[in-house]
């Protein structure tokens, strides 16, 4: 039976590729920092139907001891995981930093993931590992030496720095882990809880153009298409939009730009580089 372990699974893209997994009978973890809304997914995936079991994680992922208390739990209930989906995700509009000393955005965004990817990597053998990152990737601007934005802050632009993270860390992944595959995918801009976490206008503009942005469904298509599909097996270290790959921006191609972010990113998180070692 397929193993799936999906962060950001109580709405949005997240929710949707939850109950689409758990309805094609895949064994499915569904993380989320909200305990409430972590069991109604989960119920949801359940009345799906499939009949593989799911199970219930609550953690909050800005945190690094909370993904490490994860990855601990994952670790004890399952030998072996097929997929790996790093979904969660959000924008803040003002700079904040976590209790660790994190910038919000880029602890939730790239860190968490990083250091997930990294305490499982040796349940992920022959797996797969599938990071939603966005387009928005374009219109971020790396810094090794900010971070933590702590010369400038722009909401979006520094959300989409984090997504240009995960195209590096994405492509850096594949090469230092050719024994797993790892692909990230733009979802479009899809009706969901993205955006309105954080920040008046973001929230008012997005519930304005609501009718014309994708369904969860529709952005959740490539995330499962990543994960579980046999025409995407053979893929790695590529972007993805609506099932084909596609380039990345020309930062996000940079190789030393990659290992750089991966060389800090293990820095920050405090492990070993290049093991799953805690």
């Amino acid at each position: 039976m397929t193993v799936v372990l999906l962060t950001g699974a109580t709405r949005g893209i997240g929710r949707a590729a939850a109950i689409e997994m758990a309805r094609r009978g895949v064994e499915l973890g569904i993380v989320g920092r909200d305990a409430e809304r972590v069991k109604a997914a989960a119920h949801d995936a359940m009345e799906t139907g499939g009949g593989a079991p799911v199970h219930e994680y609550v953690a909050d992922l800005t945190l690094m001891a909370e993904v490490r208390r994860l990855a601990g739990e994952v670790r004890g209930r399952h030998e072996h995981i097929d997929v790996l989906a790093n979904n969660a995700g959000a924008v803040f509009s003002t700079r904040r930093e976590t209790s660790e000393g994190f910038e919000e955005t880029f602890a939730l965004n790239h860190l968490a993931p990083f250091l997930l990817t990294e305490l499982l990597r040796d349940r992920l053998v022959g797996g797969r590992v599938v990071t939603t990152s966005s387009d928005a990737h374009k219109g971020g601007l790396l810094d090794l030496d900010d971070l933590q934005s702590i010369r400038s802050f722009s909401g979006m632009r520094v959300y989409g720095t984090s997504k240009l993270c995960n195209v590096l860390f994405t492509r850096e992944l594949a090469r230092r882990a050719p024994e797993l595959r790892a692909n990230c995918f733009h979802p479009g801009v899809v009706r969901s809880g993205w955006g309105k976490n954080d920040g008046h206008i973001l929230k008012a503009g997005l519930t304005i153009v609501g009718p014309l942005l994708r369904t969860p469904e529709r952005g959740a298509r490539s995330l499962v298409w990543l994960a579980l599909s046999n025409a995407a097996a053979g893929i790695t270290g590529e972007y993805v939009i609506d099932e084909t790959v596609r380039q990345p921006s020309a930062q996000a191609q940079d190789e030393a730009l990659a290992r750089g972010l991966w060389e800090r990113s293990a820095a920050l998180a405090g492990i070993a580089t290049g093991t799953g070692a805690a």
